[in-house]
C-alpha cells in the first residue's frame, strides 16, 4: 500500500512542478496586470482569461479523458495510435469550423463587438488560443496516459517561461495592454503546439478510424457537460458580478479567486493529473478500494493544510502583490473560496466509482445541477450581499456537489472512505483558519501566531488518533522519515 501511495505522491510531485511554476508565473505577472490595467480593464482581462479556460475545457469534448481510456484499457490499447490520429483530426476540424463561424458573424455584423473595453480583435486572438490549447491538451493527455510526467512538466515550464517573457515584453515594454497579454498567450501556445506535434506524429497511425472515434465520443461527450458544468460552477460568478454590480467588483473578487487558486494549482490539479492513470492501473487489483480510500484521506490532509496556510496569510499575500488600495477587501472571500477548492479536490476521488465503471453520464448531470444551483443562488443573493454572497454560494454548491457525487458513485463502486477523518480535518481546518478575520492587520506578532496555527494542524490530529500504526511508525522515527522522504524523491518516473 505504501508503495502505491509513494508512486502517486511521486507522480503528483512531478506534475506539481509545472503547476507551481504556472502559478508562480501568474503571481509574477499579477502585479504587472494590477499596475498596468485600470480596475475595469483588469476585470475585463479576468473575464477574457476565464472565458478562454471555459471554452477550451468544453470544446475538447471530453477527449482528454477518452484518450487516457483508449490508451490504457486492455481492449483498445493496441489501437491507440489510430485513436490519437482520429481524435486529433476530428477536434481540429470541429474547432476550425467554429472559428470560421465567428469570423462570418463579425463580417456580417462588424459593430457587434466594438466596445470601449472589448473588441473583436480580442475575440479573434482568443479563438486561436482556444484552438491551440485544445489540441495541446489532447497531446498532453496522451503524455499523461504514458506516465511521462517529467516530459509533461518540462514542456509546461517552457510554456510558462514563454508566457512571462512575452507578457513583460508586450504589456510592460510595448504597452499593448490586454491585446499584448493575449498575444503573449497565442505565441506561447503556437510554440508549445509545434513541439508537441513533433513528438506526437511518430505515435500516430495516419489512418482515420471512425469506430474508435465513435467510442471516444461516447466516452467523452458526457464529460463535456461535466466540464462545462464545472467551469460554469467555478467561474460563472465573475460574469454575474460584472452584470449585477460592475467590473470593479469582478477585479476584487477575481484577485481573491486567483490567490485561492494557488491551492488548486499547487495541490489539487497535480493530484488530478496523476489520479486517473493510476486509478485505472490499480483497478481490480488486490486492495484497490483500500488504496482509493487512503488516497482520499492523504489528499484531503494536504488540501486542508494548504487551505489553512493560504487563509491565514491571505492579507499578506494581497499586500505583497497589490499593495494598499483597491484590492484589500479581497481577503474576505479567500478562505471561503479555498474551502470550496478543498471539496472540489475531494470530489476527484469520490467520483472514481462512476469513472471506473464507465457511468460518466451521472457525473455530467450532478455537475450541471451544482452549476445551476450556484447561478440561482448568485442571482438571488449577489445584489444584496455582493461578492461575499458569491463566495458563500460557491462553497455551498461545491459541498453539495461532493456529497451527491460520493453517494451516487457508491451505487456503482462503493469505496469505504474514512469519513470521520475527513470531517475531522475539515472542522479543524475551519477552526484554525477563522482567526484571519480577527488578525487581518500585517504585524509581526500576528504573523508568528499564524505560523503557530499552521504548525498545530498535524499535531492536533494526533490527539484525535488520526494516524494509523504504520503511519506513526514512520512519523515517530527519524530514520524512517528520512528513508521514506529519500525514497519519495528518488523518482524513477519517465
Amino acid at each position: 500500500m505504501l508503495y502505491k501511495i509513494k508512486n502517486t505522491l511521486q507522480q503528483t510531485f512531478i506534475y506539481s512542478l509545472s503547476n507551481i511554476a504556472l502559478k508562480a508565473s501568474g503571481l509574477i505577472l499579477l502585479p504587472l496586470y494590477l499596475r498596468t490595467f485600470s480596475v475595469a480593464q483588469f476585470g475585463v482581462w479576468d473575464l477574457l482569461d476565464t472565458s478562454i479556460q471555459i471554452l477550451a475545457e468544453i470544446l475538447i469534448l471530453g477527449q482528454a479523458s477518452a484518450i487516457i481510456f483508449l490508451n490504457n484499457s486492455e481492449e483498445y490499447k493496441n489501437q491507440k495510435s489510430s485513436a490519437l490520429f482520429s481524435v486529433f483530426i476530428f477536434l481540429t476540424l470541429f474547432i476550425s469550423i467554429l472559428i470560421s463561424a465567428v469570423e462570418i458573424i463579425n463580417y456580417s455584423f462588424p459593430n457587434l463587438f466594438n466596445g470601449e473595453l472589448i473588441n473583436f480583435d480580442y475575440l479573434r486572438i482568443s479563438s486561436f488560443i482556444i484552438l491551440l490549447r485544445v489540441i495541446s491538451n489532447l497531446f498532453f493527455s496522451k503524455i499523461r496516459a504514458d506516465e511521462e510526467a517529467k516530459y509533461y512538466t518540462a514542456l509546461n515550464i517552457l510554456r510558462i517561461v514563454l508566457i512571462i517573457s512575452l507578457t513583460i515584453f508586450f504589456v510592460s515594454i510595448k504597452k499593448y495592454g490586454i491585446y499584448g497579454a493575449l498575444l503573449s498567450f497565442l505565441i506561447s501556445e503556437i510554440l508549445i503546439f509545434l513541439i508537441l506535434l513533433v513528438k506526437m506524429i511518430p505515435q500516430m497511425k495516419l489512418k482515420f478510424n471512425s469506430e474508435l472515434l465513435r467510442v471516444a465520443l461516447i466516452f467523452g461527450l458526457p464529460l463535456v457537460l461535466s466540464s462545462a458544468g464545472f467551469m460554469i460552477l467555478n467561474l460563472s460568478d465573475r460574469y454575474i458580478i460584472k452584470w449585477l454590480i460592475g467590473a470593479k467588483y469582478v477585479a476584487i473578487y477575481g484577485l481573491g479567486y486567483r490567490i485561492a487558486g494557488v491551492l488548486n494549482m499547487f495541490l489539487i490539479l497535480p493530484f488530478n493529473l496523476s489520479l486517473l492513470p493510476l486509478a485505472y492501473k490499480y483497478f481490480g487489483k488486490e486492495n484497490d478500494k483500500r488504496f482509493y480510500s487512503k488516497l482520499m484521506t492523504y489528499s484531503t490532509f494536504f488540501f486542508v493544510w494548504g487551505f489553512v496556510v493560504l487563509s491565514l496569510f491571505s492579507p499578506e499575500i494581497i499586500f505583497l502583490f497589490a499593495g494598499k488600495g483597491n484590492y484589500e477587501s479581497s481577503f474576505f472571500v479567500i478562505p471561503i473560496i479555498l474551502l470550496s477548492y478543498v471539496f472540489s479536490g475531494m470530489r476527484l476521488t469520490a467520483q472514481l466509482g462512476m469513472l471506473l465503471t464507465k457511468n460518466t453520464k451521472h457525473i455530467a448531470w450532478i455537475t450541471i445541477a451544482a452549476a445551476v444551483l450556484n447561478i440561482v443562488l448568485n442571482l438571488v443573493f449577489i445584489p444584496s450581499f455582493g461578492i461575499i454572497a458569491a463566495a458563500v454560494n460557491t462553497l455551498v454548491s461545491f459541498l453539495l456537489f461532493y456529497i451527491v457525487t460520493q453517494i451516487v458513485s457508491n451505487i456503482y463502486y462503493k469505496i469505504p472512505f474514512e469519513n470521520f477523518k475527513l470531517v475531522l480535518m475539515i472542522l479543524l481546518g475551519l477552526l484554525l483558519s477563522l482567526p484571519v478575520y480577527f488578525f487581518s492587520q500585517i504585524k509581526i506578532e500576528f504573523i508568528l501566531l499564524k505560523l503557530l496555527l499552521v504548525l498545530l494542524f498535524p499535531f492536533v490530529l494526533f490527539i484525535f488518533k488520526f494516524y494509523e500504526k504504520a503511519e506513526l511508525e514512520i512519523l515517530t522515527s527519524k530514520e524512517k522519515i528520512v528513508a521514506f522522504t529519500k525514497d519519495l524523491f528518488s523518482i524513477n518516473i519517465k
